[in-house]
């Protein structure tokens, strides 16, 4: 029972897996999306499967499931070693991708069967095979669990597993629960979809779960599956190896043992003991390539943290030059049927060796010497293609490339022909340096004139060079242009491989000076317009401009603020500056210099002056007489209210 470990984002330690049947094959998955399949007794390479979006979705685990043989048709029989491979052979291989989706290979057909598509929408972290029925189970970065099934090819049933992405996922040797990995490690009933159980106790994410059965001892002892049921747990970063157990009585979240290690854990495998007396035997590949052999019988809690008995390394031999020993990295291992001996996967993963070994557990360290002379050659297949040199007449121009460039011709030589032809006549002449380089006509002050050679001074080449050296005077030479069709000129000259530092040292360019940010905002414009597909791209495109868009936002935020202020701040220094420009201003005197009035005005004659005052008072002495009259005929009563009877009166 394996622990298949590694990832595809890891190329040192990618996806692996043996085979159920023996370990007679073992998968092996590489960055590119290649699945091969190495023979475990010859060492040779059986398969290679190339998916057709292999690079989009390159592969992320691996699992196994013992297929039955297929029944076939009347045909001719078959030898005794044909029939033996075919029973070996019936197993299919699950291969998780990056895009969520699942793809079951045949190693039988050696062609892909089926595709499971529409259950997850992120990457595939794990997938499980059931013993007994043939479903598949698969955990996801989409949080989600998903059972498929084998003969359909579909979603049989689909649930939540965690709030966050489910790493890994075990199935227990009785089929009726469930192991997922998340944040925390659940215990499923897989009839319910319930949780039976939570468990506690890892701060990374897991890699590697399995289930360890403790059976009783005699066989009139009842087993229900859970009361001897021990499962292991290892995490990413975490150099310990927890086990825990599954009680209905006690309830304990807190691991019983803890195996420690050198480094974090990449593989494991163990040899399940059918006694209780006998102890239970675990192999660990390392991070740092080192394997680490632990016996131990599960009895109960176990406070104190548990050392392997054995380490095991694999080491070059010291030359006779003197040369250091070099060691080379455990890529996987498994126990053997007699469970005694080892298989072990060293070298690398282009090309392993796999070797059986019986190892004494006894010593505490052992080293393996052993000298790799593989030499992995990479071999290339060039088209031959006939090269035909064109017939040139004398009085054909010839133009060369370069600068002053194609406006310059070669001029024919003594023979009559251009000396650009490829072949030269046995008769011929050979011609000197000096007169193919005076053929060429290069004039330097024309070049000059023309706006100059090439300088590799240029804007793009400097930028290249000071993100590479990280160079700050060459970096601020160039960043402190201001022209925006040179800006662009020499962002569409960059190479793909400089926008992300391009980004990176803009971006820590904009949290400086403000007065930076004027120019800094120029460039990434740029950026953006010219290389926006480029940068769609990029798996982890978020993170990559995480910083940029928060400084983006933050100033945003806080650009209404300062719109305010600078508002406020402007009718502040405007009635400043105007009650300044009011102070500085001298009274002006407004009495006048020189008066001049007219003769008229002082000719008039007393006379006149007299009469038109009395004139004046003889008015005003007229109402008055009126006046006290009126008044006179009021006190006395002869006033007549009516003038019309008075004038009856006189008529009679």
């Amino acid at each position: 029972m394996a622990a298949g470990g590694g990832s595809a984002s890891d190329p040192l330690f990618p996806p692996r897996a043996f085979s159920p049947q023996g370990r007679a094959c073992l998968a092996l998955g590489s960055p590119d999306g290649r699945v091969r399949a190495w023979d475990t007794q010859s060492g040779r390479l059986r398969h290679e499967y190339v998916p057709s979006a292999h690079l989009s979705a390159t592969c992320t685990c691996l699992a196994w499931a013992t297929g039955r043989p297929t029944k076939e048709g009347p045909q001719r029989k078959k030898r005794k070693s044909e029939a033996a491979e075919s029973v070996e052979e019936c197993d299919l291989l699950a291969i998780g991708t990056t895009v969520g989706s699942i793809l079951l290979y045949s190693i039988v057909k050696g062609e892909l069967q089926s595709k499971l598509t529409g259950g997850h929408d992120s990457k595939v972290n794990c997938v499980r095979w059931h013993q007994d029925n043939g479903c598949l189970y698969s955990c996801s970065e989409d949080k989600h669990i998903v059972e498929w099934g084998s003969q359909t090819c579909k979603v049989k049933c689909k649930w939540k597993g965690d709030s966050g992405g489910v790493s890994c996922l075990c199935v227990s040797p009785d089929g009726k629960m469930l192991l997922s990995a998340g944040r925390t490690i659940k215990l499923w009933d897989l009839e319910t979809k319930e949780v039976y159980r939570q468990f506690t106790g890892h701060s990374t994410a897991v890699s590697s779960l399995m289930f360890i059965t403790e059976r009783p001892s005699s066989e009139s002892q009842p087993f229900d599956g859970i009361t001897g049921l021990y499962f292991l747990s290892g995490a990413v970063h975490d150099r310990l190896l927890s086990v825990w157990q599954v009680r209905s009585e006690r309830k304990e979240k807190s691991a019983v043992i803890s195996f420690t290690l050198t480094e974090a854990p990449i593989y494991v495998d163990l040899a399940v003991s059918e006694n209780k007396e006998e102890p239970v035997k675990l192999a660990v590949v390392c991070r740092d390539g080192q394997l680490h052999i632990f016996e131990y019988i599960l009895n109960g809690h176990c406070k104190k943290t548990i050392t392997s008995t054995s380490i095991v390394q694999i080491a070059t031999s010291g030359k006779d030059d003197g040369s250091v020993p070099t060691p080379i990295p455990i890529l996987a291992v498994a126990f053997c049927s007699d469970k005694q001996s080892l298989l072990l996967v060293y070298g690398n993963t282009l090309q392993p060796v796999i070797e059986r070994v019986s190892l004494k557990t006894s010593e505490p360290h052992i080293c393996l010497v052993r000298d790799i002379q593989k030499n992995l050659t990479l071999k290339m297949k060039t088209p031959i293609l006939k090269v035909k040199t064109p017939v040139v007449k004398s009085e054909t121009k010839v133009l060369v490339p370069g600068i002053p460039g194609h406006s310059a011709s070669v001029k024919s030589g003594s023979s009559g022909t251009p000396v650009s032809e490829g072949k030269r006549k046995p008769g011929d002449k050979e011609i000197s340096i000096e007169e193919q380089l005076g053929a060429m006509d290069i004039d330097s002050m024309k070049a000059v004139r023309r706006g100059g050679l090439p300088q590799t001074d240029s804007f793009a080449v400097l930028l290249v060079q000071g993100l590479e050296s990280n160079d700050k005077n060459i970096l601020n030479k160039v960043f402190n242009t201001r022209k925006e069709k040179l800006i662009k000129n020499t962002v569409a000259r960059l190479p793909v491989y400089s926008i992300v530092p391009l980004l990176h040292e803009l971006t820590t360019r904009l949290q400086g000076h403000p007065f930076s940010a004027l120019l800094m905002v120029r460039w990434l414009k740029a950026v953006f317009v010219l290389h926006a597909s480029y940068l769609s791209t990029l798996p982890d495109l978020v993170p990559q401009l995480g910083t940029l868009y928060q400084l983006m936002e933050n100033r945003v935020k806080s650009l209404q603020k300062l719109s305010r202020l600078h508002g406020k701040l402007y009718l502040l220094i405007t009635q400043i500056s105007a009650s300044e420009t009011r102070q500085d201003v001298t009274d002006v005197n407004q009495t006048a210099k020189l008066v001049y009035e007219e003769e008229s005005s002082d000719e008039e004659s007393e006379d006149e002056m007299m009469e038109r005052d009395s004139d004046d008072n003889w008015e005003e002495e007229e109402e008055r007489e009126e006046q006290d009259v009126s008044a006179d005929k009021e006190i006395n009563g002869d006033s007549d209210p009516d003038p019309g009877e008075e004038s009856e009166e006189e008529e009679e």
